[in-house]
């Protein structure tokens, strides 16, 4: 899974970077129709990052699970 992120994030461009105080900011979900939108080719970058990033969680919850039920069957 280490080299899943790693790809990951060789992938990204070289200029997304920054901090976050919080996972999501409370304008998430507001939307402004007025932004300008990616061109086709960071659009599909975008969606394929985020799909991967999906994929990584889906299989580290899978890995949490069997931890949990391995430590609580001892």
């Amino acid at each position: 899974m280490e080299n899943y992120i790693n790809q990951l994030l060789e992938e990204a461009p070289y200029d997304m970077a920054g901090i976050a105080k919080t996972p999501a900011a409370c304008h998430l979900f507001n939307v402004n129709d007025g932004a300008r939108k990616l061109d086709e080719k960071k659009a599909q970058l975008f969606h394929h990052m985020v799909a991967k990033l999906c994929i990584y969680v889906v299989g580290l919850g899978k890995t949490f699970k069997w931890l949990l039920l391995s430590y609580v069957l001892e």
